[in-house]
């Protein structure tokens, strides 16, 4: 157990680079590659852990949701409950019982790297369990839950009009002055 606990943690940082990627020249992975790695072998660690073990083949989302829901319980990031009395306050003038759980930034890089390690690894795009569209809401549910639990203000993105509809302010002929 003590074993992951200690692959958690690691999959749980973040790394510090940009998009990373190494040089023809390099002969020491960049942090991002690393942490990819890390990650990936995390990963596989734990559909191995599975009873009964779990191929890669026959992964789908919800063992990545498994997945990200057996991270939580290593997380650092305080997420007030609903009737906690801090409950929406960003700064929460005494401690609590609520608990750590992987901040959302966290988990959405996280699942970044594990989305390009799996066609890295010979999956393919169209199968791919990270991308799959419940992935995709569970980090948004996610990062709704935590705005609201730690006080933090969270608006949607709007919905982006049509293509073939025009703005009113594109609608002019005339060229800027």
């Amino acid at each position: 157990m003590e074993r992951g606990k200690e692959l958690a943690e690691e999959s749980s940082r973040s790394p510090g680079g940009g998009a990373g990627g190494d040089s023809p020249l390099s002969t020491t992975p960049s942090r991002y590659e690393s942490q990819k790695r890390r990650d990936w072998n995390t990963f596989g660690q734990f559909l191995k852990n599975q009873r009964p073990p779990v191929p890669l083949s026959h992964c789908n989302s919800n063992h990545v949701l498994e997945f990200l829901r057996y991270l939580d319980q290593f997380g650092k990031t305080k997420v007030h409950l609903q009737g906690c009395i801090f409950y929406g306050q960003p700064e929460p003038p005494a401690p609590c019982t609520c608990p750590l759980r992987q901040a959302w930034g966290s988990l959405d890089a996280l699942i970044g790297r594990l989305r390009a390690a799996y066609e890295e690894n010979g999956g393919s795009q169209e199968t791919n369990p990270f991308a799959s569209g419940a992935i995709r809401v569970y980090l948004r549910d996610v990062k709704e839950c935590q705005a609201k639990a730690r006080g933090i203000p969270y608006k949607k993105k709007k919905k982006k009009d049509s293509p073939g509809k025009p703005d009113d302010d594109s609608s002019s002929s005339m060229p800027f002055s």
